[in-house]
C-alpha cells in the first residue's frame, strides 16, 4: 500500500490550516529586506509583511530553497517509509528551486542508496494559490483513497490551463523583479500609468496599460472576459495585498460572471516581494495550452 507525502514551498500561499488538514508540508523561503533576514510564514503574517514593504527603504530579495534542504526532507520521508512524494515547487521559470530539487534527488541516491521512494516533481507553471488550491484538491483526493497517477494527470491538466491577471498599484518591486522595465516603472509613477500583467505558462507579459488607479479593476475584468471567451463556466480565484480595492474587484467579477470566486485570499510574502504591497490578482482556468 502506498504511503504518499505532499511537499511544496511557501510560494503556494496555502493557509496553514488547510496545509495541516490535507497533510501538505511547506518549506519556507528566506527573505532579505533592508539588511534583515526573515523566513517567510514564520517571521511575519502577510499583513505585517505588507507594512514592512511600505516602510522599507529598499526592496526585498529572496533566495531559493537549497538542494540540501530538499535532500534532508526527502531523507526524512524515506526513513518514515513513504513510497511516493508529490513535490510541487514554485514555477520553474521563476526560481532555481525546481532545479535544486532535481539536484536533491541525485543527492538522495547517495544518502539513501537503497531507497525505492518515487519522487513526482511537478512544475506548476504558475504562482500562489493558483497552484496551491489544486494541490490541496490533489491531496484531499489522495487522502480519500484516490489513485495517484490519474490525480497527478488531473493536476497537470489544471496547471496547463492556469492563468493569472495581475494589477499592480505600486511599481517599485515590479521594477526590481524585472516584471516591468525601469522605464515603464518611472513612467508609471510619474504619469499614473498602471500595467495589467498576465502570467501564463511561467511567463510574464504586459497585456494592457491604463492611466489611473480607478481603471485597473475594470481593465482586469475586461481582459479576463477576453481570455475566457467561449469557455462557459470556469473556476476563478482572487488574490490581493492591499485590501481596499479587492472590495471593488469581487463585486464586479460577481456581476460580470454571475458566480462567486472559489476563494478570496491574501497573497503571501514571496509573491508580494514581486508585486508590491498594493496588488490584485485573478487566477483562472482557461483553454489548454498547446
Amino acid at each position: 500500500m502506498k504511503k504518499i507525502a505532499i511537499l511544496t514551498d511557501s510560494s503556494c500561499d496555502i493557509p496553514q490550516d488547510l496545509a495541516e488538514q490535507y497533510g501538505i508540508d511547506i518549506l519556507c523561503f528566506p527573505i532579505l529586506l533592508d539588511g534583515v533576514d526573515y523566513l517567510d510564514r514564520e517571521s511575519f503574517t502577510p499583513d505585517e509583511f505588507y507594512k514592512l514593504l511600505r516602510q522599507a527603504e529598499g526592496v526585498p530579495s529572496t533566495a531559493a530553497i537549497t538542494p540540501l534542504q530538499f535532500c534532508e526532507k526527502y531523507c526524512e520521508y524515506v526513513d518514515k517509509g513513504y513510497t511516493d512524494v508529490v513535490h510541487v515547487p514554485i514555477n520553474r521559470n521563476g526560481s532555481s528551486t525546481y532545479n535544486n530539487a532535481l539536484m536533491a534527488m541525485d543527492m538522495l541516491r547517495e544518502e539513501r542508496p537503497e531507497h525505492h521512494m518515487k519522487i513526482h516533481l511537478l512544475d506548476p507553471h504558475t504562482y500562489s494559490m493558483m497552484y496551491g488550491w489544486y494541490l490541496c484538491e490533489l491531496a484531499r483526493k489522495i487522502r480519500n483513497g484516490g489513485e495517484l497517477t490519474p490525480l497527478i494527470a488531473e493536476f497537470e491538466d489544471a496547471m496547463n490551463r492556469a492563468e493569472i491577471i495581475l494589477g499592480a498599484y505600486s511599481l517599485k518591486q515590479m521594477k526590481k523583479s524585472g516584471r516591468i522595465s525601469a522605464a515603464a516603472a518611472v513612467a508609471g509613477e510619474l504619469m499614473g500609468i498602471r500595467p495589467i500583467i498576465t502570467l501564463i505558462d511561467g511567463k510574464t507579459s504586459v497585456a494592457n496599460k491604463v492611466r489611473g488607479d480607478d481603471k485597473v479593476v475594470p481593465a482586469m475584468v475586461s481582459l479576463l472576459k477576453k481570455r475566457t471567451e467561449g469557455l462557459g463556466e470556469f473556476d476563478y480565484l482572487v488574490g490581493y495585498t492591499g485590501d481596499r480595492r479587492v472590495n471593488d474587484l469581487v463585486p464586479l467579477l460577481r456581476k460580470e460572471l454571475g458566480r462567486e470566486p472559489k476563494l478570496v485570499f491574501k497573497l503571501g510574502s514571496i509573491i508580494a516581494c514581486n508585486t508590491g504591497p498594493d496588488a490584485l490578482a485573478i487566477g483562472y482556468l482557461a483553454k489548454p495550452r498547446e
